[in-house]
């Protein structure tokens, strides 16, 4: 399912920045969490290469309503999680892609050849796309270390792989869907939703609420769907005892623009999102 653009004739340059975001339509199928006076920490406001930011000030007048409008027919359940972090997940770069961030590279903006194993349930990057695709690599980036100490960006580290982070072609509003894979976290689950906001998702394709086991796959550059949002934002705001969890080609955002960023890590390693053994056998 792709999004189409609506063409809006006359000016409407005037419209509102209140007006820009709309956040109902889609249902939710589960009870609402334990109320809490405390509510998840925004984001710190970021300098990156790419910037969902700048996003917002070019297109608002012409998509913004439309790209955040509920995907029709979503839904979303919750699922137990296993040790919940106790630390607030937006301020920790593992699970906030957008904190840790990321550099432009000069690698090859295409799928690469790598020998060796592959998992065959590893999570599949067709899946991002209604139509299966492998996509027009944009560009491609490699990740930022980081100062635990001092909580604080690092140059990219160095060493294999060259490029960590891709940058995917996509249409302004596009759908975008879960990476379906071959694990099953419970209940036909694929993974929960350890991150949210209003730019970008992070998923984990296991129980546990934490990158050090298992894949994580990053995803940003997306209105994340407003009911998914808000359920992630409830449960996340009452200790994390559930999270939503979400199936392989199921939706969870729009494209805020033309290109997306998707990132991969294996038992908390950053992978080659390239690679076409492990996330584009099918």
């Amino acid at each position: 399912m792709l999004w189409k653009r609506k063409w809006i004739a006359g000016s409407i340059w005037g419209l509102s920045l209140g007006l820009a975001q709309i956040f109902h339509g889609a249902s939710v199928e589960n009870s609402a969490p334990p109320t809490s006076k405390a509510g998840p920490s925004a984001p710190p406001s970021l300098t990156l290469s790419y910037s969902p930011q700048a996003t917002y000030r070019v297109y608002l007048p012409l998509i913004s309503r439309s790209v955040c409008d509920p995907i029709p027919g979503a839904s979303y359940e919750t699922f137990p999680v296993i040790s919940p972090a106790p630390f607030n997940v937006a301020d920790n770069p593992d699970y906030n892609l957008l904190l840790l961030g990321y550099v432009a590279v000069n690698e090859y903006k295409g799928l690469v050849d790598y020998g060796g194993d592959f998992d065959s349930r590893a999570p599949q990057f067709r899946f991002l796309f209604g139509d299966h695709r492998i996509p027009v690599f944009r560009n491609v980036y490699k990740n930022n270390g980081w100062d635990w100490q001092n909580h604080q960006r690092l140059p990219p580290p160095p060493g294999w792989p060259a490029v960590t982070i891709a940058g995917f072609g996509v249409a302004r509003g596009e759908v975008i869907y879960v990476p379906d894979s071959g694990y099953d976290i419970g209940n036909g689950f694929d993974a929960l939703v350890l991150y949210a906001d209003a730019n970008q998702i992070t998923l984990k394709y296991t129980g546990e609420d934490s990158t050090q086991h298992g894949y994580t796959v990053y995803i940003t550059g997306i209105c994340v769907e407003p009911s998914l949002l808000n359920l992630y934002q409830q449960w996340n705001a009452s200790g994390r005892g559930r999270l939503p969890a979400v199936r392989g080609g199921q939706p969870i955002g729009r494209a805020w623009d033309v290109q997306i960023d998707v990132g991969v890590r294996d038992n908390n390693v950053f992978m080659d999102p390239r690679s076409r053994k492990d996330w584009w056998q099918r």
